[in-house]
């Protein structure tokens, strides 16, 4: 259907999508890349490792339903993780090819990880950067940990993880969350100067259809059972998903690579493109 780089809105399960194609004269097997939030865009990757990536490759963008330039369903809670792959499944078929890589990154990687569990024979390789696992209390963990690494104040020592985790979020103000999500205080910025920019916001639904969809069985659990060759990116300062929570996937997979960038935290598209780009291009190669 994709003859042409620019964008397309295209109907998936009774839902205008936003779609965009860049590179398509590269002629390659496509890379799909997958927005984290979530709730999020993909405004900030089109403007930073995603040009770079298409020098080389074929990159298609989409945003999720209710996400950024793709139009909300009608059903306020019809965000859950299987509603996410069946428009998955209509972009694939839109695409005509067999098989797609996928670059998801923070939650984007864990929905790439559930399209590849789900419908293995339509991915060929797998690029995850600053996974995210919403249901494993060890990513809480990395958060709260983080939150005490730049100076968040009020941490009860007598509360529960989930208490706290809450506590940290409701109270944190924009500088903090930027402290926490980055390592240079000056992308924080151009990252915030572009949200401005792209007129687009988080809704907050999908995060909260999410977090009450308890019928989703474990990620974790199902990971020894995703077969594709993985690339892990994460940054050394990720306080957000970080190390600890990459290293779990990168455990539990059959075959992955995990590479730790050293000057990123849960961005390192934004903090270091260019190393981030090379590495993505060297392994779908």
């Amino acid at each position: 259907m994709f003859k042409e780089n620019g964008e397309y809105q295209v109907t998936i399960n009774g839902i205008s999508h936003w779609v965009k194609v860049e590179g398509i004269e590269r002629a390659t097997m496509p890379m799909v890349v997958i927005h984290g939030g979530p709730g999020g865009n993909h405004y900030v990757f089109e403007r930073t490792a995603g040009p770079m990536i298409a020098k080389e490759r074929t990159i298609i963008y989409y945003e999720q339903r209710g996400c950024g330039r793709t139009d909300k369903p009608e059903d306020g809670g019809a965000y859950r993780i299987a509603d996410l792959v069946e428009d998955f499944k209509g972009l694939h078929l839109l695409l005509g090819w067999e098989e797609v890589d996928l670059l998801g990154y923070s939650f984007g990687a864990e929905l790439a990880l559930e399209i590849a569990y789900t419908i293995p024979n339509t991915v060929n390789s797998l690029v995850l950067s600053a996974p995210s696992m919403m249901q494993s209390p060890l990513q809480k963990l990395v958060q709260i940990a983080g939150f005490a690494s730049v100076g968040a104040k009020g941490i009860d020592s007598g509360a529960t993880i989930e208490e706290t985790y809450q506590a940290l979020w409701d109270h944190a103000d924009t500088a903090m969350v930027d402290k926490l999500l980055f390592q240079d205080s000056s992308l924080a910025a151009m990252n915030r100067k572009w949200w401005e920019e792209s007129g687009l916001f988080n809704t907050g639904l999908m995060m909260r259809a999410l977090e009450n969809d308890i019928s989703r069985p474990s990620l974790e659990e199902r990971l020894s059972d995703i077969p594709h060759s993985t690339l892990i990116l994460v940054g050394a300062f990720d306080r957000n998903t970080g190390i600890p929570v990459a290293s779990l996937i990168h455990d539990r997979l059959q075959q992955s690579a995990l590479t730790i960038l050293s000057k990123s935290a849960h961005f390192p598209d934004i903090e270091e493109p260019e190393v981030f780009t090379r590495y993505v291009c060297s392994f779908l190669r």
